[in-house]
């Protein structure tokens, strides 16, 4: 995870605690979330993505600057069926240090 750019260790720094501003405060104004095959556009939006999503934690396996962006491939567990879930890929295509702007999460 050393390999990783700050504003990444701390999207997994802070997204396996319960929800805190801090968290929040990682995404641009209309950033888009894209999990499970929805869309999650704007800080409201992605707050009620995540008041629907389970609390889990996560052990970083690789990361992969590539052209697309950085990343990110995880084992997840937590309260869910199938956990834990290995091979989630966190895919952060537009991000600066300080604001995340599109995040995709698929396998």
């Amino acid at each position: 995870m050393n390999t990783a750019p700050d504003m990444i260790r701390r999207y997994f720094a802070l997204a396996g605690q319960p929800d805190k501003e801090a968290y929040f405060a990682l995404f641009a104004d209309d950033a888009v979330v894209e999990d499970e095959g929805r869309s999650h556009r704007g800080i409201q939006a992605i707050r009620e993505w995540r008041r629907e999503t389970p609390l889990v934690s996560y052990e970083i396996t690789d990361v992969e600057d590539s052209p697309a962006g950085t990343v990110v491939t995880a084992t997840i567990s937590g309260d869910f069926p199938g956990s834990p879930f290995a091979g989630l890929r966190f895919r952060f295509e537009d991000y600066d240090d300080a604001k995340i702007r599109k995040l995709r999460i698929a396998p």
